[in-house]
């Protein structure tokens, strides 16, 4: 992995890992998908910076939303100090909440490629 690649994608994991603990402390609540500031805020702000990230990084512009709800998830397991025999299911659902991103991110790189080539949009 080239420098180029490895810091866009640490900061999706941080970015991804932050929104989560903030949703988290901000609503007060465990779990920050059971509250309307994840949903309302942090859930849409990873989209964007999805779509960011496949603008400028447009080479498999996916790995941006995996990396963001990766970081999520990974903050999840950190925050909640458990595994239990539910980290199936949320790795699932953040898997499901991924793949608008991904797609934000896809149309995004082509955007960017096109801007950059000088086509017209």
């Amino acid at each position: 992995m080239s420098k180029q690649t490895a810091i866009p994608l640490a900061f999706a994991c941080c970015v991804g890992a932050l929104l989560w603990v903030l949703a988290a402390v901000l609503s007060g609540r465990r779990e920050p998908w059971d509250s309307t500031f994840y949903w309302g805020i942090a859930y849409p702000v990873a989209i964007l910076v999805a779509g960011c990230l496949g603008f400028f990084f447009p080479e498999r512009p996916w790995r941006w939303a995996c990396a963001l709800f990766g970081g999520q998830f990974t903050a999840m397991l950190i925050v909640n100090g458990e595994l239990g025999n539910l980290w199936p299911h949320g790795l699932a659902l953040f898997t499901v909440l991924a793949a608008p991103a991904a797609l934000v991110a896809k149309v995004a790189s082509r955007l960017g490629e096109r801007r950059r080539s000088g086509e017209p949009s």
